[in-house]
């Protein structure tokens, strides 16, 4: 635990010297930088024994003479902490060149020291052991990430995503302290480990209050709709690390809940699995409908919770049922493509900033050609693309792997245990072919074709401190999909921690991940073969270029290429009534027609219900209430008086 605390204690000190040195301003990044890679390499450093050797060590401090802070470091704890000192540290080196902006020094200090707030805080909730420690690391989490989103507040649309954000993290919150009060109430004690005391039925109360709460901050549909809102808003290096780290947190919560209610009841694992099916199919359908890159990658959060929800779900029924096969690979699955989610999710939104950095274009449909201007860019985004569409041999068709390995250990069960596992391996297999879609439509459009704006055509890649990471990130996504043994086994050290999950033998493990490799290689083998018989049957063949067919045009133009909107409308339309479709066309209704205009929005039907059912109702009512502010203090004296006396009337 005392590396632990001092790579913390570095972590924070390079956050207090971007604060102090801001106004030197090239030293202040490089400082704040290393001393961010510093604390990330020690931390990493102490999650070895928790996860080889299944050791646990514990920190508790007193806070305001009254208060016991206790942290816990065990094996699951120490897994989430891979993604948060991974990701971190290559989200800053990320930001010396892409936050270069002299103007803001200020700002940009700001920024780095809330980043290094919200990785601080990030650790100790994955290692917090009682209420009163978890609770508040909970919230410097929250209102860390709140002041990076509102980077760029000067900006209408960053202030409505910064709050939006704020009210969703804060009502979460307070679900969350509403299952910890009521465990308290039964318990009697702030410490985790007494929840397994409750009786079942106050169990299931506790746990799901506060699975809105972990939802909330997880983006599981539908309570996921400050996503898509704050990650365009946030700059791209915080975009990173909120959507590839901290939306686990959400996950972690629920999965270490999970684990300290030490519950065996089938209902946990049905709710989980169908809310990861929902989340996963619609969060694919919608980002299949955005035009905003970064909007985009927001829904595929979603879909990707949804994956790690339904091995969780997978899990959970394996442990109701006594199938210790499904329950150990649907939770390492989930585990391992907690990991894999943080690698790829992160090297797409750090690709998607250096685009809107270069081109200052969000939309995809102005993009077009980029792989030619920015190699780097557009390979590791292709790479980070096929990775997150769970296609072999990257990583995330490892993590996806197991889980259906442990879904068709389930198809043994009876009942509703059969008919939810039928489900959880159909909508795999759906998630899987509608992100390859989306993924293709991406690249297709930004990346391949011709540029459709001068911005496009002249865009160059970024400079080195950007593209190293993405550099990084794809390689990870390569190595772990070629060589998944000691990750696989990892996934599985981190489940030590699950008192009710009796692990499957070391040798069944080996040898899953022992096929999953030779298959990936053979993969490769294959691809490198071809590529190697085109060359040798082209050596003695004259190879020309010229344009591409314009279907009949003599004078075709960039403005017949494919769109988004066009490739992906058919397959988005399909889902009807579960996405909104909105259509804008102008018709052609003279001989000689003049300028005519389609347009198409997919609208979210949960952030739908809410304005309208919700927000609407209540802004209405406070409306008609605006009456009570009317400025006269003796008045406001009135309402506190009679809103005490009131009070003491029920005391």
């Amino acid at each position: 635990m005392d590396t632990f605390l001092l790579s913390l204690i570095v972590l924070l000190a390079g956050g207090l010297f971007a604060l102090l040195a801001f106004r030197q301003f090239n030293l202040m990044k490089a400082g704040y930088i290393a001393l961010s890679i510093a604390g990330s390499i020690i931390g990493l450093s102490a999650i070895r024994a928790p996860l080889q050797q299944g050791i646990t060590s514990t920190f508790s401090t007193t806070w305001l003479h009254i208060f016991s802070l206790s942290f816990s470091l065990d094996s699951l704890s120490a897994f989430f902490l891979i993604p948060i000192f991974t990701i971190c540290p290559l989200a800053t080196l990320y930001s010396f060149h892409y936050m270069d902006n002299t103007n803001k020094k200020s700002r940009v200090a700001a920024n780095f020291f809330f980043l290094t707030l919200l990785t601080i805080s990030m650790a100790l909730v994955a290692t917090a052991d009682n209420i009163i420690s978890f609770i508040l690391v909970w919230e410097v989490m929250s209102l860390s990430s709140f002041f990076l989103v509102m980077h760029e507040y000067h900006k209408k649309d960053t202030r409505k995503a910064g709050y939006i954000y704020f009210i969703f993290t804060h009502v979460g919150a307070m679900f969350i302290f509403a299952a910890f009060s009521l465990a308290y109430s039964y318990t009697e004690s702030f410490d985790f480990v007494s929840f397994a005391t409750m009786p079942d039925n106050i169990k299931i109360i506790v746990f799901f209050l506060a699975l809105v709460g972990f939802g909330s901050k997880a983006g599981i549909f539908p309570l996921h709709i400050w996503l898509p809102h704050a990650h365009p808003a946030a700059p791209s290096n915080v975009s990173a690390v909120m959507s590839g780290v901290m939306i686990k947190m959400g996950i972690y919560g629920i999965i270490r809940l999970y684990a300290r209610l030490e519950a065996t009841d089938l209902v946990y694992g049905e709710v989980i699995l169908t809310l990861g099916i929902v989340s996963g199919i619609l969060g694919v359908v919608y980002a299949l409908g955005k035009h905003d890159l970064k909007k985009l990658l927001a829904y595929h959060s979603v879909e990707n919770i949804g994956i790690i929800l339904i091995g969780t779900g997978i899990g959970m029924i394996g442990i109701a049922t006594d199938n210790m096969v499904m329950a150990s690979f649907g939770f390492a699955g989930g585990l391992l493509h907690v990991l894999n989610h943080s690698i790829f999710k992160s090297l797409l939104f750090l690709g998607a900033g250096a685009v809107l950095q270069k081109t200052k274009i969000r939309h995809i449909d102005k993009l077009g050609g980029l792989i030619k201007s920015m190699p780097t860019t557009g390979k590791t985004f292709l790479i980070g693309s096929v990775s997150i569409s769970g296609l072999p041999p990257f990583n995330g068709f490892v993590s996806e792997f197991l889980i259906y390995y442990g879904a068709f250990h389930g198809l043994s069960l009876g009942g509703s245990s059969f008919i939810f596992t039928i489900f959880a391996i159909l909508s795999l297999a759906i998630i899987g072919g509608l992100a390859a879609a989306c993924f293709s439509k991406v690249i297709g459009v930004v990346f391949l074709g011709e540029p459709r704006t001068k911005k496009a055509m002249n865009a160059p890649d970024p400079e080195f401190t950007m593209t190293l990471p993405m550099i990084i990130l794809a390689t990870a996504c390569i190595v772990i999909g070629i060589f998944p043994q000691f990750f696989i086994m990892t996934a599985f050290q981190g489940l030590q921690s699950i008192s009710t999950l009796h692990a499957v033998t070391t040798n069944e493990i080996i040898t899953v991940a022992d096929n999953l490799a030779f298959a990936a290689r053979l993969l490769l083998v294959a691809f490198f073969l071809s590529l190697l018989l085109r060359k040798i049957f082209y050596l003695k063949k004259t190879v020309t270029s010229g344009p591409t067919w314009g279907c009949g045009f003599t004078q075709p133009s960039v403005k017949m290429q494919y769109t988004g909107t066009s490739y992906a409308m058919s397959i988005i339309d399909f889902f009807r009534p579960f996405v909104d479709i909105r259509t804008t066309y102008s018709g052609i209704n003279r001989i000689f027609p003049g300028r005519t205009t389609y347009k198409t929005q997919v609208d979210d039907i949960a952030e739908k219900a809410l304005m309208e059912r919700i927000v609407s109702p209540i802004l209405y009512l406070l409306a008609k209430l605006r009456w009570i502010q009317h400025g006269h203090i003796q008045l406001y004296i009135g309402y506190i008086i009679a809103t005490i006396i009131v009070l003491l009337l029920f005391i």
